[in-house]
């Protein structure tokens, strides 16, 4: 009975791990999005590339991030520590493209107890701004290319 109760929150919980992607649709050859694609992320640390798999990630770039306090006082405490990397997947399907694009924002920051694990990262939303500044850089080299945006 207990497994039972338990299985809507995992559900949820690998979901949520999941938000932040935002996928793309062109009607373009493959070795054309790669190119586009590949162009578009080279503004990030990339730190592997595969286009035989067609994956591109990028290393963890630090910032600071919004100031969240916490609490019922509000308090700031571990300061406004985020870090961010992306993912990129890109797969052909008879001569179109589809790009998925995966933000994964964390937060250094306290959650209640006194133990190790206490203060660490933590994952937050992804950024709205940094995903649609990669949509709008990757649909703008898709279209120099000849290829079309599929909405």
């Amino acid at each position: 009975m207990r497994v039972i109760l338990f299985l809507p929150f995992l559900v949820l919980t690998a979901c949520a791990s999941l938000s932040g992607g935002r996928d793309h649709s062109f009607v373009c050859p493959y070795n054309t999005a790669w190119d586009a694609t590949l162009d578009t992320m080279k503004d990030y640390a990339i730190t592997s590339e595969n286009k035989m798999a067609g994956t591109i990630e990028t290393g963890w770039v630090e910032m600071e991030g919004k100031k969240q306090p916490y609490g019922i006082l509000g308090r700031e405490g571990f300061g406004n520590r985020e870090r961010a990397r992306l993912t990129v997947v890109i797969k052909n399907d008879n001569g179109r493209s589809f790009v998925n694009v995966l933000e994964i924002r964390q937060r250094w920051h306290a959650r209640g107890g006194a133990t190790q694990q206490a203060t660490r990262w933590w994952p937050v939303e992804p950024s709205e701004e940094v995903m649609e500044e990669i949509t709008n850089k990757l649909n703008t080299r898709i279209k120099e290319n000849g290829c079309e945006v599929i909405p």
